[in-house]
């Protein structure tokens, strides 16, 4: 003979489901939904920052500077040897130094430890 169980009211016939909006709801991750009307929004000083731009083109603007005003400059290379003379044009990896009464000489940049404006030496 199978068990009997004891008769109990029906619990669940009395209750009414209810379901919020799904268009009130945003999903957290730690807790399940949260509504977004009880949720902080961050202030904008405390959002996050844009990462850097790559290239700043400060190099770009200060080669057009000197090539425009044809300022002799003194290119300092890795080995300690001074180049005297006026930038041409320059790319990505090189620039072309125009010297009185020598060859006109392509640096390459990563060769270049420093320049600076003929003059300013101090």
């Amino acid at each position: 003979m199978p068990a009997e169980r004891p008769l109990q009211p029906d619990v669940t016939a009395n209750r009414k489901l209810i379901r919020p909006t799904l268009s009130r709801l945003e999903p957290n991750f730690n807790h399940g939904p949260v509504s977004m009307e009880r949720r902080e929004r961050p202030s904008p000083a405390a959002a996050k920052k844009p990462a850097p731009l790559d290239q700043t083109n400060a190099e770009n603007f200060y080669y057009q500077k000197q090539m425009q005003g044809k300022t002799p400059m003194v290119v300092v290379l890795r080995d300690g040897e001074l180049m005297h003379g006026v930038i041409e044009w320059y790319d990505r990896y090189c620039i072309k130094l125009n010297r009185d009464g020598q060859p006109n000489v392509m640096i390459y940049k990563p060769a270049i430890k420093y320049m600076y404006k003929e003059g300013e030496a101090g």
